[in-house]
């Protein structure tokens, strides 16, 4: 397998996404907050000219705090000043990935800032660059010298002994740079949270996060229960969930099926999706296709397209249906039928040009430190071998698992938080990364625990819908929420 990341494709498809944005917030504010240690005031700009007044701020923490020499990083914010009257805690938000920027998905053009501006009428709103990330990030790519063949068949495990040793290579890597890995982990990133809270002259503060960023706010819960307000998440990720279960991911394509069901000619396209998914699957096993990848600078290049390669695709394309689900069905349907003009189409995203192996130290770390339970692992393992998508879907885990010693935080960490601090969990029926099933998992043990449904919509529903907007302001306010239910229409994956 190439150097692909399904986290990549999903980032890439939050930078891409043009749902419905609100024009109602203000475009320049007066700067009478309060400025705090290493602020500065500045004029936040968006990708696409909305400005606003704000501060940008640093804190400085341990790398590892494990460690009594361990070096300090500084871990750096945008703050946006409360507008409200009765201003309540500050209201943090945690970027999924791991290894998303909070101050870049601010800056995304037709994205979250509407929903950052509208959420000071309830306290500060922080967009946070977590540890490693953005404008935190202060450690190096490490480019191993593992390279994955082009135009060779490749196995499971040829893959995954690559993978290893890249791993092994950037471990050492890092270690030579200066880095100490074991500070990469979701519990430091917590402490993180905290060290911030106290920067902030706060005594509490409300997390706001998505996918992974709800795993970093649950394992926050069990830290420091009694320094969070409030917590609103949504494509929860639960403290044993960074890898996915496959049957879980098969369920997916069984309900992206009923959805296809309410649409005639989507339905006489796609009659059977899993039957589809699998018949291409078969055949790319038994023939690879041999293709050309086209590079932006230099000569084309040769690459055997392969089942593992359509398999990661899927994986990230799956996310969410408004953007590249009916991209990836047409994509099947077209290799069903011999004919490969789509497959090119795709490639020239250049997702698999660069076959050299290398990582970013946060995620890959972070990953690796949240890890999975052997009882778990045995079961993905066991599902993996008939599911449609296999191991794919959190590719390069659980093939990592444990390859960096002393990292994994054990399965202390992983038990579910029992917390009874006001929750609101956003959940997208279409969700094609954290399902619906394992969202409630995950937030079981929360008492305080308040769900709404957003029908149809995938992973990243923050704006999916102005009814989204208003359940998370009722929610911070107190009130009852107008919406336990949210649909959205579907794209027409006719088309």
């Amino acid at each position: 397998m190439l150097n692909f990341n399904y986290k990549l494709l999903s980032q890439i498809t939050t930078t891409l996404l043009t749902l419905w944005v609100s024009d109602t917030f203000a475009t320049a504010l007066p700067v009478t907050s309060q400025t705090y240690q290493n602020e500065q005031a500045i004029v936040f700009e968006t990708m696409d000219g909305q400005k606003t007044a704000a501060f940008s701020g640093f804190l400085q923490v341990p790398e590892n705090r494990a460690n009594p020499a361990s070096r300090k990083i500084s871990i750096h914010y945008v703050r946006f000043p409360a507008t409200g009257n009765q201003a309540g805690s500050p209201i943090v938000y945690l970027s999924g990935g791991p290894g998303g920027s909070g101050i870049s998905t601010a800056k995304y053009p037709n994205f979250r800032f509407p929903l950052f501006m509208a959420l000071r009428e309830f306290g500060d709103v922080i967009a946070l660059d977590q540890r490693g990330t953005g404008l935190s990030k202060d450690t190096p790519t490490c480019q191993s010298s593992q390279v994955t063949p082009m135009t060779q068949v490749q196995t499971a495990d040829e893959i995954n002994a690559l993978y290893k040793q890249a791993a092994k290579e950037c471990t050492d890597f890092w270690q030579q740079a200066g880095v100490d890995i074991l500070g990469y982990t979701t519990v430091q990133n917590a402490h993180d949270l905290n060290a911030l809270r106290e920067h902030l002259d706060a005594k509490k503060i409300t997390l706001w996060g998505i996918s992974y960023g709800s795993h970093l706010a649950l394992a926050a819960l069990k830290l420091f229960p009694n320094e969070i307000d409030k917590v609103v998440i949504a494509s929860a990720e639960g403290l044993n969930q960074t890898v996915k279960l496959p049957a879980q991911t098969d369920a997916y394509f069984e309900r992206l099926q009923h959805a296809i069901n309410t649409q005639p000619n989507a339905a006489a396209l796609y009659p059977d999706l899993k039957a589809l998914i699998k018949r291409v699957h078969a055949k790319l096993e038994l023939q690879p296709i041999a293709v050309k990848l086209t590079q932006k600078d230099g000569p084309e290049l040769d690459f055997l397209f392969q089942k593992h390669h359509l398999q990661a695709l899927a994986s990230g394309m799956i996310a969410d249906p408004q953007r590249f689900v009916g991209l990836l069905l047409k994509l099947y349907n077209d290799l069903d039928t011999g004919q490969v003009e789509m497959l090119n189409a795709v490639l020239k995203r250049g997702y698999f040009n660069d076959n050299r192996i290398k990582f970013e130290a946060m995620p890959f770390a972070m990953d690796i430190a949240s890890g999975i339970s052997d009882a778990r692992l045995t079961k993905v393992n066991e599902q993996a071998k008939t599911s449609l998508l296999g191991l794919a879907l959190n590719f390069p885990m659980p093939q990592l698992n444990k390859q960096v010693p002393n990292l994994d935080l054990g399965d202390g960490f992983r038990t579910q938080p029992s917390s009874s601090v006001p929750t609101l969990l956003l959940s997208g029926t279409l969700d094609g990364r954290t399902y619906l099933a394992s969202q409630y998992e995950a937030t079981a043990g929360l008492t305080n625990l308040q769900k709404v449904t957003v029908q149809n919509a995938g992973h990243n529903l923050f704006m999916s819908s102005p009814d989204v907007t208003e359940v998370i302001k009722e929610f911070l306010a107190g009130k009852p929420l107008s919406h336990t239910t949210i649909t959205i229409e579907l794209p027409d994956f006719s088309k």
